[in-house]
């Protein structure tokens, strides 16, 4: 069945962002391409099967429109996870997420307090054990140092500069955002084209094409200031239900759910997209 043409319109907007991305990390078109056909391959496989039925590489390649030897190629090449990436960028915005939430690591107006390194009492090393397992705190330490989410004073103790953690332009753990929101925004779209109306999940958006441009600082100010409370607070709900975050939460486990905001500005072209 040939795409549609609005997927096809969705699919060009949606590329053009990602390309530039691309171009700008050095990754040529075929490099794209051979990713491309992987996930092609990876999803006819694991996705699209007849119930019952053993998935066949003749059948894959009528819903990928590969041949049966490229198929069988592509299906012994190891999947490309980036487990370190990954695992520092999760123990990090855990780190970040206790000292903002954790009542040990706040001061009297419910704010996170600046923290010895390590000693007595409830410290920066108390806090990594706490929130990121045996993990060494001099390690998250130096992480956060370096992409400036935490700065240390004269008298040695850290203070919380970001209340979120957000690696630096260029880096490996920036990119990595590229495959979990956008995956997690296309997932939803995908969910809420085949839900019924009470099934669907929240997907919302405001934006205005005729803004004046110096009301733009005040706008990001506000999305920053607004979209963090409401993290903060989804993240506080979610947390107590949580078995990593809460053992004694009770409840089989095993779901991952979550909610994403960002802000985007543009040059306006005319409705030419």
């Amino acid at each position: 069945m040939q795409a549609t043409a609005p997927l096809t319109a969705a699919l060009d907007g949606l590329l053009e962002p990602l390309v530039r991305l691309l171009i700008r990390n050095g990754m040529p078109h075929g490099a794209f391409a051979d990713i491309a056909k992987r996930v092609y391959v990876r999803v006819a496989e694991d996705e699209e099967r007849i119930a019952g039925r053993k998935q066949t590489t003749s059948r894959m390649s009528v819903l990928t429109g590969l041949t049966r030897k490229e198929i069988s190629r592509l299906r012994k090449l190891p999947a490309e996870v980036d487990v370190d990436t990954t695992a520092r960028h999760h123990r990090a915005a855990r780190v970040i997420t206790g000292w903002i939430r954790d009542e040990r690591f706040l001061d009297g107006q419910g704010e996170p307090r600046p923290l010895a390194i390590d000693g007595d009492g409830d410290t920066f090393a108390v806090l990594v054990k706490s929130f990121s397992g045996d993990v060494p705190h001099r390690a998250i330490l130096d992480e956060l140092l370096r992409v400036g989410a935490v700065r240390r004073d004269e008298e040695e103790r850290l203070h919380l500069v970001e209340r979120g953690y957000m690696p630096r332009k260029g880096e490996a753990e920036t990119l990595q955002i590229l495959g979990t929101d956008v995956r997690g925004l296309i997932a939803t779209i995908r969910h809420n084209l085949d839900a019924g109306d009470d099934e669907r999940f929240f997907q919302r958006k405001v934006y205005y094409d005729n803004l004046q441009a110096d009301c733009l600082p005040d706008l990001r100010d506000l999305t920053a200031t607004q979209g963090q409370e409401l993290l903060e607070l989804m993240d506080r709900w979610m947390a107590e239900r949580d078995l990593d975050a809460n053992p004694d939460a009770a409840g089989p486990g095993g779901k991952r759910a979550g909610l994403g905001i960002y802000y985007f500005e543009e040059d306006d072209d005319g409705g030419n997209a």
